[in-house]
């Protein structure tokens, strides 16, 4: 039968000496570098809904152009202009980025999401440090949530046909 441990030490000694230690694997971890293309932009993917944002950021005056159009344009209502603005005011960056974004895909909504998401993405590859504020933010995290399927039998997803009793 297999010999009980009754202490820290004894365990100590049946996982020997090559057995690395919590301490020795957080040593080996290396500090995230910033990745920038030949041009000194960051670039990422975000995902909202059905769709897809291609964002580019750089140094700059805080300029947004999505799809070719000024930020005010193209998102008009001051909801999704506020949502694009939300990890810019969590890094505290604000207005030090210009971005181009090119949006496929899904409503207005899910284009603000997936620009804000895209956003988050390239501003922590850009400059790592800030990679912690947005994390805790939850912005980095692509929403999963999507439009469930319709069903047979059924008028939309969930909702049955109108039932008569006559």
């Amino acid at each position: 039968m297999a010999e009980t441990l009754t202490s820290l030490d004894e365990l100590k000694e049946v996982a020997g000496e090559g057995a690395e230690t919590p301490a020795a694997i957080v040593a080996d971890e290396t500090p995230r570098e910033p990745v920038r293309d030949a041009l000194g932009r960051s670039y990422a993917t975000g995902k909202r809904k059905d769709a897809v944002a291609r964002v580019w950021i750089k140094p700059g005056s805080g300029k947004v152009t999505v799809n070719g159009k000024e930020m005010d344009a193209y998102f008009a209502r001051p909801v999704l202009q506020m949502i694009l603005r939300q990890p810019f005011q969590v890094a505290g960056v604000e207005g030090e980025f210009d971005v181009t974004a090119t949006v496929k895909g899904g409503g207005l909504s899910g284009q603000a999401g997936a620009v804000k998401h895209g956003i988050s993405k390239a501003l922590q590859l850009y400059e790592p440090s800030l990679r912690g504020a947005l994390k805790a933010a939850g912005f980095l995290t692509r929403d999963s949530r999507v439009v469930e399927r319709k069903k047979y039998g059924k008028r939309k997803a969930r909702r049955s046909f109108q039932f008569s009793k006559r």
